[in-house]
């Protein structure tokens, strides 16, 4: 895609959503850690609904484990995987205790080394909880990279250092917010909504989306 074009895309979208936000519920920093642990292989919905009680008990690494393992798995169990999920939210809040005061690591590295957080959570913690402008590639923003051509890549990794290079600099706080609410509600699996998108005439997708003719 042209720089032209990646400027036009993202000024379309920000004008679109100016203020795009992430669609989990939390807190703090450390349940906005902990919901988004949750939320892999999950929707956002049903973490939201499973944590709202959750957070009222449990809001700090102190209160988790003082919740328990077990305890905690009462109110994610509706939540897929959520016995695996249970043992990482209970070892990540022990090892913040221990490690880092309590607090949640301002550091990629530093929260990659957590219990079921991989680079994509590390990201989304780092843009929402504390203001930098990193680039979470989840599902939705993976297809949006290579059906757009915006930026293709055969991984996350892949498509996520391209976008570092091409998100123009003032874009880069929100890109990932308005990219994943694209794919999630207009540029979608299985029929992207081309009649419907800010950015159609900027995208490289070849078999766009028409409107149905009307019935007779």
């Amino acid at each position: 895609m042209k720089k032209a074009d990646v400027i036009t895309f993202f000024d379309r979208l920000a004008e679109q959503r100016p203020d795009p936000r992430g669609e989990l519920d939390y807190i703090n920093p450390y349940t906005l850690l902990v919901a988004v642990v949750l939320s892999a292989q999950a929707t956002d919905v049903g973490v939201n609904r499973a944590t709202e009680k959750l957070f009222k008990v449990a809001s700090t690494p102190e209160a988790m484990l003082d919740l328990g393992e077990s305890k905690l798995k009462n109110y994610i169990k509706t939540i897929g995987l959520y016995n695996a999920k249970a043992k990482n939210v209970i070892k990540l809040s022990q090892i913040l205790l221990e490690e880092h005061g309590g607090e949640v690591p301002q550091d990629r590295a530093a929260l990659e080394k957590l219990p079921g957080v991989g680079r994509k959570t590390a990201n989304v913690v780092l843009n929402i909880a504390f203001g930098m402008p990193t680039i979470a590639v989840d599902t939705h923003l993976f297809r949006v990279g290579n059906r757009t051509g915006l930026a293709r890549g055969k991984t996350p990794l892949a498509v996520e250092l391209k976008l570092e290079k091409t998100v123009p600099k003032n874009r880069k706080l929100h890109a990932h917010h308005w990219l994943i609410l694209h794919g999630r509600y207009v540029c979608k699996a299985r029929k992207p909504d081309c009649p419907n998108c800010v950015v159609r005439d900027v995208c490289a997708y070849k078999a766009k989306t028409t409107l149905e003719p009307a019935k007779q």
